[in-house]
Formats: structure tokens, C-alpha cells, sequence
């Protein structure tokens, strides 16, 4: 069967409504309103139709199904791998954190790795990311000395850079051929994640999840994964299997209430972009917290922005629906800028209420877009230098509040080359961000 035809039968569709308009001219008992619906209804399958609720143009389900999917229109053929790349890999199961990331540091290496410091809320370094010139009071306690609490919540969040994509599709012009393989980033990525000691993890592009689930159980972790129902990755020879988002948790602090997952939709039609939500239980507190991890349609573009935001207000019903009342953290890669469309969605959530850690953690008097971090991601691709903010670290605010976070990198840090680099394994920064839960344990309303 060709892949290049619809296969909703919208064409049989046409042709009906194609006949009903012949006949309702040569038929004198047809309605003039009947014949205007039909007529409305036609160009509604070919053009498309305006919302009622946002008035925003909605393409016809064809169009918008051809851009929001990945290969469902195209003859590239699907090659379907597992996710195996991996399977050969021995290690201590016991291995401390400190052996861990001696371990990961004895691994192929150029460069070492960029290594950060956190700021706490209402403390800035000079020169907004310039020069890296930090207070000593303005630091939290160094990451090897962070002792995770049953009031504090140290929430990671990475876009990790997919392999398949990273070395076969994404044209980083300035990365050593060498510092794009699997074994010389996998090692990178684990040191990344442990050397800041998160309760939560959560990832985007993930498409190695056994090898982070094996490596990351030594350290008390375990996960679940949601796949992108069309990743790109498996139309890329080599691949391991899709790609999507993941959540890691403690398991001595936290037990898991339940998962839940969702392809975002767009104008209730199902993307190729994925939410994936946790809620979990304090084990000394029984105080309930709600995660949530998504990764937004990529590239720019206002048609795009209007693409995500749309995706934005289905990811808040979905997380409104299943957050339970429960302090809320929603995090991911946006694709975004603060002055898209869906920043503004996000914030102005009433049910949910959210506010952006990052930019929470400046407390000077002007609109949030405005204090987010320069860039999460730095990065050169054959099209040129690409340097702005698209990851974000949401809160509920009447229920969490933010004591600090991860500073990113300077651009001396980062390197001219910028990443991924054998500096730093991913495109994107991690970010890391401490909340206090509260003084009392609380129960998730039902």
C-alpha cells in the first residue's frame, strides 16, 4: 500500500460530498442552508476551518497529520531495531557515586567535562552569565555535599541529545566526528546526571533507555520510558530503536503512585510529540509530587509556534487531569522562546498556577521572559550559530518554592566550538533546580 495516500478515507469523503453538491443543484427540494453546509463542509476538507474557541486557522486533518508525523507521508522505509546497543555492558552493580564517576571519567576523553555551580534565589552573578565570577554566599552546598531531604526536591532536566539523530542527522558542524559516538558520550551523559545528585530525573531524546536504566540502578535510581509514536530515529540506518522521554526517581525516598502518558494532540489530532507524568510518594513524609516531562515540535517558524502552542494546552489537560492537587513540576525541552505563544499558555494556567524556576530564581522587578537564562542550548549546524532558551523547569507556585539552581556554562566555559563537544555530551544544558515541598506532610487531594 503506498504510505504517500491518506488512509482516513477523507478522499471517499470528497467524492460523497462531491455527488451531494451535484445533485443539491439539480434538485429543487434541497435548502439553500443545506447547500451552503455542504459547501462549507467541502472547502473544510480542503482548506481547512477557523476554531471557534481561539479563532486560529486549523489546517485540514490530512495537512496537519503530514506535519506533525514524521515518515506516515513519506517512502522511507521504517527499520525497526530494539534497543540492544548495550547489552554487552559489565559494571559493578554496588558502585558508589564517587567510584561511579571515577568510572565514567577513566572512560575515551579529550576535554573534562564542564563542571557548574548552583545560585541561590535573589543571588545573581556579574555581568548576566558573562564572566563567571560568583559570590560564595550566593552558592548552595557543593553537589558532592547535597543530602536529598523529605522537604527539598532536586529535580534534573536534560535534553541528552538522541544518538541516531546526534551523528546521523544534525549536521553539528564543529563536533569531532569522535565526540558523536555512542561510547564516547554514553559515559559522559551518566557523569553529567549523577555529579548533581537529582531525586527526579527527566529526559528527553532518549533513545539508549536500558543503558541509563542498567548505569543509574547502581545509584538507587529506576525509570520508565515513553516512545515517540513516529520517532525519526528509526528511519535512520543504525538506529536503536525510537526515541522519547524518561523519568528516573530514588527508590529509597520516593514509591511510585502511578504512571501516565500521552501523545500531544494538535486540534485533537495525535502528533509525534509525547508527555510522559509520575506521581510519587514521600516515603518518610507520605507527601505526594506530580513530574511531568514532554519535548515540544521542533523547529521555527509562526506556523510552527502556533503548532506548539496548541500542543502546550493539551500537555496542561493532561497534567490538570492526573496532578491530583499534588505540588505540580513540569519540565522538558519546549522548543520554544519565552516570547513563543506557549510560555505565555503555561503561565497562565489558572488551575495549575506554574512559574518558571529559572526565572523564579531572579527576583528583580521585571516580567518572567525576561529573567530566563540567555540560552539552554548553544550550539553550530550547517545553517549556522543557534544560541537561545527552549528548556524550561515549570513549578506550581502555592505549593513549591524554589531555593536554587544549576548556573549554565559560560561561552569561554562552552568552548567556541560550542556543543555537543568531548566537553559536553548533548546540544542542550541540564538543568538543575531545588524546591522545598513545605514543613508538613500533605496528602494529594482525590
Amino acid at each position: 500500500m503506498d504510505d504517500t495516500k491518506p488512509q482516513d478515507g477523507t478522499i471517499d469523503m470528497r467524492q460523497s460530498l462531491a455527488l451531494a453538491e451535484t445533485l443539491s443543484r439539480i434538485s429543487l427540494m434541497t435548502s439553500p442552508a443545506v447547500r451552503k453546509r455542504l459547501a462549507a463542509r467541502s472547502l473544510e476538507l480542503q482548506f481547512g476551518h477557523l476554531d471557534e474557541d481561539s479563532g486560529a486557522f486549523v489546517p485540514p486533518k490530512q495537512f496537519l497529520l503530514y506535519l506533525v508525523r514524521m515518515g506516515s507521508f513519506s517512502s522511507t522505509p521504517k527499520i525497526l531495531n530494539d534497543d540492544c546497543q548495550d547489552n554487552d555492558i559489565q559494571m559493578p552493580i554496588n558502585f558508589s557515586r564517587y567510584e561511579l564517576i571515577q568510572y565514567c571519567q577513566t572512560q575515551p576523553q579529550v576535554h573534562p567535562m564542564v563542571k557548574r555551580a548552583f545560585r541561590k534565589v535573589g543571588e545573581s552573578n556579574v555581568d548576566s552569565y558573562g564572566f563567571k565570577f560568583r559570590k560564595l554566599n550566593a552558592l548552595t552546598k557543593g553537589c558532592s555535599d547535597y543530602v536529598s531531604s523529605p522537604y527539598s526536591l532536586r529535580i534534573f532536566q536534560w535534553n541528552i541529545l538522541s544518538q541516531a539523530l546526534g551523528q546521523m542527522n544534525d549536521n553539528f558542524v564543529k563536533c569531532p566526528d569522535e565526540a558523536l559516538e555512542w561510547n564516547s558520550r554514553k559515559f559522559r551523559i551518566i557523569e553529567e546526571i549523577v555529579e548533581y545528585c537529582p531525586d527526579i530525573i527527566c529526559l528527553q531524546e532518549v533513545d539508549h533507555f536500558n543503558f541509563l536504566k542498567y548505569v543509574l540502578g547502581t545509584q538507587g535510581y529506576t525509570g520508565v520510558f515513553y516512545p515517540k509514536p513516529d520517532s525519526p530515529c528509526v528511519y535512520i540506518s543504525g538506529n536503536n530503536g525510537p526515541d522519547g522521554c524518561a523519568i528516573f526517581y530514588r527508590t529509597n525516598k520516593f514509591d511510585l503512585v502511578n504512571i501516565e502518558s500521552r501523545i500531544l494532540e494538535i486540534w485533537r489530532v495525535q502528533s509525534n510529540q509525547v508527555a510522559l507524568l509520575a506521581n510519587l510518594r514521600v516515603k518518610e513524609t507520605n507527601q505526594e509530587v506530580c513530574v511531568t516531562t514532554t519535548h515540544l515540535k521542533a523547529r521555527q517558524g509562526a506556523f510552527l509556534s502556533t503548532l506548539r502552542n496548541e500542543q502546550g494546552k493539551d500537555l496542561l489537560q493532561f497534567v490538570g487531569q492526573h496532578c491530583g492537587g499534588r505540588p505540580v513540576v513540569l519540565c522538558g525541552d519546549f522548543n520554544a522562546e519565552p516570547v513563543e505563544p506557549v510560555y505565555g499558555t503555561v503561565l497562565a494556567d489558572e488551575h495549575l498556577n506554574l512559574g518558571s524556576a529559572y526565572a523564579d530564581c531572579d527576583t528583580s522587578n521585571v516580567n518572567s521572559a525576561a529573567r530566563e537564562p540567555p540560552y539552554t542550548t548553544w550550539k553550530i549546524r550547517d545553517e549556522g550559530e543557534v544560541c537561545h532558551t527552549i528548556d524550561y523547569v515549570f513549578y506550581k507556585k502555592d505549593s513549591l518554592e524554589v531555593e536554587a539552581v544549576l548556573e549554565l556554562p559560560t561561552g569561554e566555559e562552552i568552548g567556541e566550538d560550542r556543543v555537543p563537544s568531548f566537553s559536553y555530551p548533548s546540544d542542550h544544558f541540564s538543568l538543575v533546580c531545588d524546591f522545598k515541598i513545605g514543613d508538613q506532610p500533605k496528602k494529594a487531594a482525590l
